[in-house]
C-alpha cells in the first residue's frame, strides 16, 4: 500500500499497526512554541538552534575541477533557507580527485579552498533570510573516498577497494584475483594525509566540524568489515576500526579547534541483486558464516547484531568526535535497506517489504544506539518515506528521547523549507512533499544531475530532465518487453 493512499494519521496509524511496527506519533504538527523539534541542542562546544539536520548529499553537478556550480549553490542555498540549525556535512567532499564517486563530485582540496568557501558563505547568506540570527547554526563539511564506487572520470568505475568481497565483486564486475585495486597500507597512511590536509581546509575557510564518513559502503565503511584482510588495517575490531580512528585522531592533532563528527552505517545486510522484479539477497551457503558485514549477525546476515558498532560509537566519543549521524547499509547493493522507497532507482529492484518496515528498522536501530551510549549525541536517518506523517513521527522520537536530531536527506531537493514551514506555520506545503520517486538517484547512475526532476520546478526545466525521461522510457520498455517475453 503507498502511504499516499494513508488520508489521516489516523489512517497512518492503522498502516502501523498492520504492519506490526511500533513508532510514536503525535496527532498534530506542532508549532514552535511547542513542538520538541524547536529546542535548542548541543553538540561539542556548538549550540544548536533546533533539531533538524540536513544530511550530506552528492549532487553530481559540481564543476570538474570540483568547484561548486550554479547548481551545487542553489542547493546549498536551499540548505540556509530549510530552517535546520545543523548542516551536517551539507557535501560529500572528496578528499582526493581520484576518489570521487562522479567525475562532478565537489572535492576538499587545496585548489577548491575558494569553493568551499563560497558555498558555506551561500548557505549563511540564505539563512540570514529566514533566521534572526545565525549564531545557533552549526555548519559542516563531510569528507570521503568512495572507494569500491569510484567514478572519478565517467559512468565507469575505478574502484579502490580494502579487500575482495565475493559478492561485490561479482555485483560490481571486479575480477577477485585483481589485487592491484585493493590498498596498501603504504597508499591508506597517505589517504590519512589527505584527510588532515581536506579538514585543515574546511576549519580555515570557516566549517564549525568535519564529517568523517563512514557510511553506505564507501571507503572507511568498508574497512569496518575487512575481517580478511592482512595488516594493520584488517582483521580483528581494532584493525578494521584503526584507519577511521587514526585519521580522527591526525585531523585533533593537527586542527584542534576543530571538531568532528562521522556519519556511520551500523548496520548492513547481503547485497542485492539488481532486477525488475522483487529484490532478493545475492545467494550465500546456508549454514555458512558471513565475514564481511559490520553489524550483522554473521550466523544470519539478514539480522542486524549492532554490538560492535555500539562499541565503536563509545570508542569514538573517548577519542573526542563530538555527535554521531546513524544510517546503514548502502545505495549501490541494498538501497530498500538505506534507502526506503516505494519506486525504486534504475540499478535498483523492487521493495521486497513496505518501505515503512525500512523505516522503523533505521529508526529503533538508531534508538538502541542512542540507549546504549546516551551522552552522545546522535542524529536518525531514513525519515523521508514517512512523507506527509514526518513531522509527527520526528517529534514523537525526539520527545521520547530515542534520537536527539532528525536529518532529512532526499526530502530536501524537493521541499526545502519543511523544517521551517512546520516550525513556524504548524503545516506541510503537499505538493513538495518527497514521494520518493527516487529520480533523484536514477539520474546520476545514468551520469545526469542528482535532483528533484518531479517536483522541483527548476529541475524541470533543465535539459537533464527531458534525457531523464527518455532513460525512464528505455527502461519502462525493456521491463514490459522482458514481462511479455
Amino acid at each position: 500500500m503507498k502511504i499516499t493512499k494513508l488520508k489521516s494519521v489516523h489512517d497512518f496509524c492503522a498502516r502501523l499497526q498492520e504492519l506490526g511496527i511500533d513508532l510514536p506519533v503525535d496527532d498534530q504538527i506542532l508549532m514552535a512554541d511547542e513542538s520538541p523539534l524547536a529546542e535548542p541542542g548541543q553538540i561539542g562546544s556548538h549550540r544548536v538552534g533546533n533539531r533538524w539536520v540536513i544530511h550530506p548529499m552528492e549532487g553530481w553537478d559540481a564543476n570538474r575541477d570540483g568547484s561548486p556550480s550554479e547548481y551545487t549553490l542553489r542547493r546549498w542555498r536551499n540548505f540556509g533557507l530549510s530552517g535546520a540549525k545543523l548542516i551536517w556535512g551539507g557535501e560529500a567532499a572528496a578528499v582526493q580527485p581520484s576518489g570521487r564517486a562522479n567525475p562532478q563530485q565537489t572535492l576538499a582540496i587545496p585548489s577548491n579552498k575558494t569553493g568551499l568557501a563560497a558555498l558555506r558563505e551561500e548557505l549563511l547568506k540564505a539563512h540570514r533570510e529566514v533566521s534572526d540570527s545565525c549564531d545557533d547554526l552549526v555548519i559542516g563539511l563531510q569528507l570521503t573516498h568512495s572507494g569500491r564506487f569510484c567514478r572519478p572520470n565517467d559512468k565507469q568505475l575505478e574502484p579502490r577497494i580494502a579487500y575482495h568481497h565475493p559478492l561485490l565483486d561479482k555485483k560490481f564486475s571486479i575480477d577477485p584475483q585483481d589485487d592491484s585495486v585493493v590498498w596498501s597500507d603504504d597508499d591508506l597512511y597517505r589517504l590519512i594525509d589527505d584527510f588532515v590536509v581536506a579538514a585543515r581546509l574546511a576549519q580555515e575557510v570557516g566549517y564549525q566540524f568535519v564529517d568523517v564518513k563512514a557510511c553506505h559502503g564507501y571507503l572507511l565503511h568498508e574497512f569496518l568489515s575487512a575481517t580478511t584482510r592482512p595488516g594493520d588495517f584488517g582483521g580483528g575490531f581494532a584493525g578494521r576500526t584503526r584507519l577511521l580512528k587514526t585519521i580522527i585522531q591526525r585531523v585533533q592533532q593537527e586542527c584542534p579547534d576543530l571538531s568532528i563528527v562521522v556519519r556511520l552505517s551500523v548496520f548492513d545486510t547481503l547485497p542485492f541483486q539488481t532486477s525488475h522484479e522483487v529484490g532478493q539477497p545475492m545467494a550465500w551457503p546456508d549454514g555458512q558464516p558471513y565475514p564481511y558485514g559490520f553489524g550483522v549477525d554473521a550466523n544470519d546476515p539478514s539480522k542486524q547484531d549492532l554490538t560492535e558498532p555500539i562499541q565503536l560509537i563509545r570508542e569514538l566519543q573517548e577519542a573526542g568526535v563530538i555527535a554521531v549521524n546513524i544510517t546503514c547499509g548502502s545505495p549501490y547493493y541494498n538501497p530498500h535497506v538505506q534507502r526506503p522507497a516505494i519506486f525504486p532507482p534504475s540499478d535498483g529492484y523492487q521493495p521486497p517489504e513496505d518501505p515503512l518496515v525500512g523505516v522503523a528498522r533505521q529508526i529503533h536501530a538508531a534508538r538502541e544506539c542512542k540507549q546504549a551510549v546516551p551522552d552522545m549525541p546522535m542524529v536518525g536517518t531514513g525519515y523521508t518515506y514517512l512523507q506527509d506523517y514526518l513531522p509527527q513521527v520526528a517529534q514523537a522520537v525526539v520527545r521520547k528521547g530515542w534520537i536527539d536530531y532528525v536529518g532529512l536527506g532526499r526530502m530536501v531537493l524537493s521541499y526545502p523549507q519543511l523544517p521551517l514551514d512546520t516550525l513556524r506555520d504548524g503545516e506541510m506545503r503537499r505538493k513538495l512533499v518527497c514521494r520518493t520517486f527516487s529520480d533523484c538517484t536514477t539520474a546520476p547512475r545514468n551520469g545526469l544531475l542528482s535532483g528533484c526532476f518531479p517536483l522541483d520546478l527548476y529541475y524541470k526545466g533543465l535539459p537533464d530532465a527531458k534525457e531523464l525521461r527518455l532513460v525512464k522510457n528505455r527502461q519502462a520498455k525493456q521491463l514490459r518487453e522482458m514481462k511479455e517475453g
